[in-house]
């Protein structure tokens, strides 16, 4: 009943809210709740910079101008928005502070995710290590070697699935070895991680979230377990320092290491899968790739830019402000709608377009900008160049064989499913 009454006011009576404002026409209402936006967000979100660089709805200040996100994102004034930020009625207020279920979530305090300087200075130093240039260099043969091992297990697959078969599995590998977690219990993060991912969305049904929160107390108990382990036995990984440092908390090491294990592998999985389906819908694109691999950099950026594997985030004022002539209260929150200032037409030309060859692609933010830029985000790109470089070098002849299914939520933009054939794999080295 506790976690039933916290889903209520979390996400029940809002999303009850929203589905009344969005019959009415409002549009970041109807980005939010229509099935259509969680098809195709983009004509949504236009909508909503066609009203104005900084649009106020009737709960929440939002923007799909990429200007605004961006200066946003990197302004000091403004900060994360943890659950007692979030402007709800004061009874809902005090039900979510009543029911609080005592887990480490990546969207709660102290996660990294919720906090700011100084706090969140300091978890983030302590982790930036695992995530430096030279690091993440470092994972670079690692990332190839997982990814050709996982496609020599598709050789002559008449019914792969190219998410559940690799773009899972890479970066939950990669993941796990950053953290110290065994092999064998791969499968099981790669469990905990899909069921509670729904977390990071906004409007989630309620078996979503007793999903998603049975998932994570299986995450947290199995954390505090290897953490025991480790500090016990420490390896040679970023969990293990983090362990044995003695700068964090238990909580605060819990709340950390759930972060790293949900977003190092999230983000990857939807470029994975967002990229191949670009290059299913674009052949000449991924012809030029062939005739071009040096572009596959870029076309990991643009592909990032296109379809942005998190839509959005928020901000939330911390004193009286004003941007683009808006007047935004201290307490006021701003959704930022990253995946569709991404299309926004002043700061890309022609958006709508896929084009690997876009000269300014990497000014997306979908990893974010400013202090909470996301730390993953070079690990992330060499997963995503080096993995489907090689699935399209191993295989020529890949061929789709079923409508790919979309995993059905707002925020976090991804397939659940990508039926293929492979045919015979072509061996050649991985670049």
């Amino acid at each position: 009943m506790k976690t039933w009454i916290r889903w209520a006011a979390l996400s029940g009576v809002p999303t009850m809210s929203l589905r009344m404002l969005a019959r009415r026409g409002e549009p970041l209402a109807q980005l939010l709740t229509d099935p259509d936006a969680r098809e195709n967000p983009y004509p949504f979100g236009a909508r909503i910079r066609a009203e104005g660089r900084v649009v106020r709805t009737p709960y929440i200040l939002a923007s799909a101008d990429h200007e605004v996100c961006r200066n946003i994102l990197r302004d000091k004034n403004f900060g994360a928005t943890p659950l007692e930020a979030i402007d709800l009625p004061a009874p809902l207020k005090r039900l979510i502070r009543a029911t609080d279920l005592r887990l480490a979530s990546p969207v709660e305090p102290p996660s990294m995710l919720m906090v700011d300087p100084p706090e969140h200075t300091r978890y983030r130093k302590l982790v930036a290590g695992a995530f430096t240039p030279r690091a993440v260099g470092r994972l670079r043969d690692r990332v190839r070697e997982v990814t050709e091992e996982l496609l020599d297990g598709l050789a002559g697959r008449e019914n792969a699935d190219l998410i559940g078969d690799f773009a899972l599995l890479l970066p939950i590998a990669v993941i796990s070895e950053i953290l110290g977690i065994p092999a064998a219990k791969r499968d099981d993060m790669l469990e905990y991680g899909n069921a509670g991912s729904p977390l990071l969305d906004i409007t989630i049904s309620w078996p979503q979230f007793r999903s998603a929160v049975a998932a994570l107390r299986d995450s947290q108990d199995f954390l505090v377990g290897h953490i025991a382990r480790i500090r016990r036995a420490p390896g040679d990984d970023i969990l293990s320092d983090l362990a044995t440092g003695g700068e964090l908390t238990d909580r605060e090491l819990l709340a950390t290491a759930t972060l790293i294990a949900g977003a190092g592998f999230e983000t990857t999985v939807n470029l994975l899968g967002n990229g191949i389906m670009l290059l299913r819908d674009h052949p000449d694109q991924l012809a030029a790739l062939r005739a071009e691999p040096a572009r596959w950099p870029g076309a990991i950026e643009e592909m990032l830019r296109y379809d942005s594997p998190v839509q959005m985030t928020t901000r939330t004022a911390l004193c009286d402000s004003e941007i683009a002539g808006e007047r935004i209260r201290a307490g006021e929150t701003v959704a930022l709608l990253l995946g569709s200032a991404n299309r926004d037409p002043a700061a890309f030309l022609d958006p709508d377009t896929f084009d690997i060859t876009r000269s300014n692609a990497r000014d997306h933010l979908s990893f974010g900008s400013g202090v909470h830029s996301c730390l993953g985000a070079s690990l992330a790109r060499i997963e995503g160049a080096i993995a489907l470089q090689a699935l399209y070098d191993r295989y020529p002849d890949l061929r789709h064989t079923g409508p790919a299914t979309r995993r059905g939520l707002v925020n976090l933009r991804g397939y659940q499913s990508i039926p293929v054939t492979t045919g015979a794999a072509r061996h050649a080295a991985l670049g």
